[in-house]
């Protein structure tokens, strides 16, 4: 019995584009298997489909996930959001620049990418900036995490 829970990301369409460039982000990252949309037995509506990526497995930093294109119904939220501990400021520069695509989404070290996925890009001493007095107050008044204002 496999104890592996995989994080499964639904997108419009675009899976194979985001993939790639989560797979460009993230050190330790490739694609591991492809499916594909049949060419016949769709339905009228996923006829356009046909040959195109339906499922895509892959690895980020060593990590699981899968992506799936299956059409406009779902959205990304902040309900969810991945973390990304970091060992430096340096390594939060790096993931906020790349991660980073949507300003007024950003508050305490979270941000939205281009496709509507939630990050979290935090030191991964977070919980002992968070001792500090006032800690909380200054997180609250930034966007992106810079441990010299903690």
């Amino acid at each position: 019995m496999s104890n592996t829970i995989t994080p499964n990301l639904w997108f419009d369409g675009n899976a194979k584009e985001a993939v790639a460039f989560y797979t460009s982000v993230f050190p330790n990252s490739k694609v591991l298997d492809t499916s594909y949309y049949p060419e016949e037995g769709l339905l009228d509506f996923q006829k356009p489909l046909a040959g195109k990526e339906l499922a895509i497995d892959f690895e980020l930093n060593g990590n699981l996930f899968g992506a799936i294109n299956a059409g406009p119904e779902f959205k990304f939220t902040e309900a969810v959001s991945f973390v990304v501990t970091c060992k430096d400021q340096e390594e939060i520069d790096y993931y906020w620049e790349k991660l980073s695509a949507v300003p007024e989404a950003e508050q305490c070290g979270w941000c939205k990418d281009q496709y509507g996925l939630s990050w979290q890009i935090v030191p991964e001493n977070m919980g002992e900036y968070m001792k500090r007095p006032q800690a909380f107050e200054h997180m609250l008044q930034m966007k992106k995490i810079v441990i010299a204002d903690f």
